[in-house]
């Protein structure tokens, strides 16, 4: 009983902050949502003076219609945004098609450009592609390598960015395309949620899920074959793909937002907003890693280890609840 209450508070938790994170996002709509500064430029790193000089100047401004979190920056005007068509394929299973993919087609996935989703075997009725590859962990390496490759020979002429995510990911469409208008698909690059350490330049978390760019894609299309480039099969496929990546001069991109905070996730949300931590991410992420609502990005693309269920209450609270606009002027008005 305890375990059972204590789960309910991180789930009604986790719900009220989402509800504060995404409300005025969703009153103003996608519109007027403007670009995050990038973590990487020297505009990223701010002080109190320069932000309050900027907001006079008209440069950055806090996004209207809601509370936020303190110092959330909306930068760039609309004309600087690029309008971006990312396809999303879903790794899958079998046995998980009625249960977690079915979750994903039924959630998130209304909101992609495109969703495909791939498996071991054909299915026409969901639909899955099925790919030449066993099941098993021990061959996820192979799956994500041909997804990837189908991808490629199928859709590279039609999406400007190309995301994997897994049957227990939870992604959010809209913030995915609002982080990637505003970095160039035509360069050698990859985002996702950064571990640190076994390849050289960093690697990110396969559950989190990770976006390719065109140019990405294009060279593992062209040379993803190459065996002393690319493992076909075996080892840890997104350590596998970090590898294949680095040996194609694609470098791992920042996706941390103006203030430093996490857009890809690789745990649930209660462990990044309620935490602790498991004792392995601090090896992988680093000692100093914090967890709660400062850490996560107001504009947050994907949680991973997220059951049907929590899928169902999460497109609930981002996308059908409200906040009444009458009763906050009432309040306003006090």
């Amino acid at each position: 009983m305890h375990f059972f209450a204590r789960n309910y508070l991180q789930i009604l938790l986790f719900g009220f902050v989402l509800i504060c994170t995404f409300y005025g996002w969703r009153k103003l709509g996608y519109s007027l949502l403007q670009g995050m500064f990038d973590a990487r430029s020297p505009s990223a790193i701010i002080d109190n003076d320069k932000l309050m000089k900027w907001q006079l100047e008209g440069k950055v401004h806090r996004e209207l219609g809601g509370d936020r979190h303190d110092n959330t920056i909306v930068s760039r005007k609309p004309k600087d945004k690029v309008k971006v068509k990312v396809l999303v394929w879903v790794m899958t299973s079998p046995m998980n098609l009625q249960t977690k993919a079915k979750a994903v087609k039924e959630t998130w996935g209304k909101h992609c450009d495109k969703v495909i989703f791939f498996s071991s075997e054909t299915d026409q009725n969901f639909p899955t592609i099925g790919l030449n590859v066993s099941e098993g962990r021990n061959h996820l390496t192979a799956k994500t390598m041909q997804g990837f490759r189908y991808v490629y020979d199928h859709f590279f002429n039609d999406f400007d960015w190309f995301m994997k995510a897994d049957d227990d990911t939870y992604v959010i469409p809209e913030n995915l395309r609002y982080f990637l208008s505003d970095q160039n698909t035509s360069k050698p690059i990859f985002f996702g949620h950064y571990f640190k350490n076994i390849v050289k330049q960093g690697y990110f978390s396969g559950g989190g899920g990770y976006v390719l760019s065109k140019e990405a894609l294009r060279r593992f299309g062209e040379r993803g074959k190459d065996p002393k480039l690319c493992r076909q099969d075996g080892g840890a496929e997104d350590v596998e793909i970090g590898i294949c990546m680095q040996n194609f001069g694609v470098k791992a991109g920042n996706s941390t937002d103006a203030l430093g905070r996490t857009r890809f996730h690789c745990l649930t949300p209660e462990v990044h907003l309620l935490g602790p931590y498991p004792k392995w991410y601090f090896e992988y992420v680093g000692k100093h890693a914090k967890w709660g609502t400062e850490s996560i990005s107001d504009y947050a693309i994907s949680f991973h280890y997220v059951d049907p269920k929590k899928m169902y209450m999460l497109e609930f609270y981002l996308y059908h609840l409200r906040l009444s606009e009458q009763q906050k002027l009432i309040e306003n008005k006090r």
